[in-house]
């Protein structure tokens, strides 16, 4: 496998373990599992009713620091030494 095609193909693992992460997180527990999680409450509000409001939104964005992390480690790992 050449370069070229490593790096891609790490990337698309990267992504589609990222739109996974936030998949379940934004449908399966905001839509699907809501009334299984409304069963818990978190600081006085429901939890399915969190994730529905903010939960995926900070699982996003901590996804999107997660993505920049991780691609900084796959470009380093790709990019030549010059030693």
């Amino acid at each position: 496998m050449s370069k070229d095609q490593k790096y891609w193909k790490e990337n698309i693992d990267l992504i589609v373990k990222c739109l996974s992460i936030w998949f379940i997180s934004s449908y399966v527990f905001s839509i699907i599992l809501v009334e299984q999680l409304n069963a818990i409450k978190i600081g006085g509000y429901k939890l399915g009713f969190w994730f529905a409001q903010q939960g995926s939104i900070y699982i996003f964005v901590i996804l999107i620091f997660y993505y920049a992390f991780k691609m900084d480690q796959i470009d380093q790992r790709q990019r030549p030494s010059n030693k």
